[in-house]
């Protein structure tokens, strides 16, 4: 054979090797990838080819679908009462994807997910039915909150102390997923997204803020459960007003006429004396509240609910006088409702913290079960004894302190406000806390809530825990009550 030819022969099968092997490659390796990339239009006409699975409340979807009739995608996601229910269930949208239940649930709920097979189905690559999303939600404790928050900023989380369980999850302003779920919604997903009021963010696990007094209710746990006093009925040490360490700065209180020089831990919660925590937290030390607060859930970069919250964090590296502000929920301490409310969770659960959860099941068509959140998954984080003393002094702040608006016929009620200062010397409207719980011995029902205003129509000196986020705590802890 003549040598020229020979050569490119073996060259030519070189190429034919080479592309086979390019062949091989992309079918066995790169399939997947390729398959799933975001920029694949195959995915969302798949996706929206036939009738999304609901996210379901107290039995009843919250969500649907719909024809489109044009197009190559047939059906788009509607949403009954969207503006009610966004914080709990995302969006999913054909132009610009989904989140929150819809994200992290939405192979079920399109029916792609390889569980939703039936045997037939895995042979044929034939879609199958999609599966449902069953929550935790109590619509009327959601209700009660969505309208108590009306058009302030804010958010609010209520959690079953025993269960985990979440009943309601609000954040205002809030938006109708429905006017972003098609593929020619432009203009409407620039006004959400441009809005300064930032209503596609979920305050109350996604934007920590600093949580104020609320915060003190960890610090009064770190100080009892480390025996730097023995009830919170004894008389501390704290002169008032108390200089910060290393400074000439006094932390001063914002009832200059309260009891709080020497107040016990009950006396300080039901004034919110500044200078008792913050003495105290100078007292224990970063090293004992940080590991108090982390108990409680802060510094988890991993909380899921099963959406993940944001860390509410409790800072490192902190000179006394930087403690000292952290005791009083401020320097650089943050905390989302969600994490505020877990504070009151475990106080009022005798200690223990169920994990906090919105999701009960994830179903196929047919309500067999793919995915169960047990409830009651607890951890101690105080001792009974602890939680039964924090307990009552909460009641006192709701009975005869700053938390009076809280009060709910026939049942106990513990609670804790908080002004969180906010902006350079505090030129900033402060952000407006309330947390508390709520038992009633009858029927056995109880709940634990965080409200947030971060800002509301009030003038500066208006703005209070009490005055504006107790009324509706109140609201969501009377409805979960009924």
């Amino acid at each position: 054979m003549n040598k020229t030819i020979r050569r490119s022969a073996v060259f030519t099968l070189l190429l034919v090797f080479a592309l086979l092997l390019r062949a091989t490659w992309v079918q066995a390796y790169e399939a997947r990838a390729l398959a799933d990339d975001k920029h694949n239009r195959r995915n969302v006409i798949a996706q929206y080819a036939h009738p999304l699975g609901d996210i379901i409340v107290a039995g009843s979807p919250v969500t649907g679908s719909k024809e489109t009739r044009s197009g190559d995608l047939h059906y788009k996601r509607t949403y009954k009462d969207g503006e009610l229910y966004a914080a709990v269930t995302g969006y999913s949208s054909q132009a610009y994807g989904s989140n929150q239940l819809e994200g992290i649930y939405s192979k079920v709920l399109d029916g792609t997910d390889p569980r939703l097979k039936n045997p037939i189905g895995a042979l044929t690559g034939k879609q199958t039915e999609p599966g449902d999303v069953l929550t935790t939600v109590d619509p009327a404790v959601q209700k009660a909150g969505f309208e108590a928050l009306g058009d302030v900023k804010g958010a609010a989380v209520a959690i079953d102390p025993k269960t985990g369980r979440i009943l309601g999850m609000v954040s205002t302003p809030s938006y109708d997923p429905s006017t972003i779920a098609g593929s020619t919604d432009g203009e409407a997903w620039k006004k959400l997204t441009t809005d300064e009021d930032k209503p596609l963010v979920n305050r109350a696990i996604r934007q920590p803020v600093a949580p104020g007094s609320t915060f003190k209710l960890v610090v009064a746990a770190a100080a009892l459960e480390n025996g730097l006093y023995g009830s919170v009925d004894e008389r501390t040490k704290s002169p008032n007003p108390y200089r910060m360490p290393g400074t000439v700065t006094d932390l001063e209180n914002e009832n200059p006429s309260a009891p709080c020089e020497n107040a016990s831990i009950r006396v300080a919660l039901q004034y919110s004396c500044n200078n008792v925590f913050g003495k105290l937290a100078v007292d224990l030390g970063k090293d004992k509240v940080r590991a108090m607060a982390e108990k409680f859930g802060f510094n988890d970069g991993e909380q899921d609910v099963p959406v993940r919250a944001y860390p509410s964090v409790y800072p490192s590296g902190m000179d006394k006088a930087q403690t000292a502000l952290s005791g009083i929920g401020q320097f650089d301490v943050t905390a989302t409702p969600l994490q505020i409310a877990m504070v009151s969770s475990a106080i009022a659960n005798d200690g223990l913290l169920a994990a906090p959860h919105m999701v009960s099941k994830v179903v196929d068509a047919d309500g067999d079960t793919l995915n169960a959140y047990e409830d009651g998954q607890t951890r101690r984080i105080v001792s009974s004894a602890t939680a039964e003393q924090l307990r009552s002094a909460m009641v006192t702040v709701v009975e005869d302190g700053t938390g009076s608006n809280a009060k709910v016929d026939g049942a106990e009620v513990g609670g804790k406000t908080g002004t969180a200062q906010r902006g350079v010397d505090n030129s900033k409207k402060p952000y407006a806390w309330f947390t508390s719980y709520a038992k009633d011995t009858e029927t056995g029902k109880e709940v634990a809530v965080a409200v947030l205003i971060e800002d509301s129509n009030a003038q500066r000196a208006e703005v209070s825990g009490n005055g504006l986020a107790a009324p509706v705590a109140q609201k969501m802890m009377a409805a979960a009550l009924k």
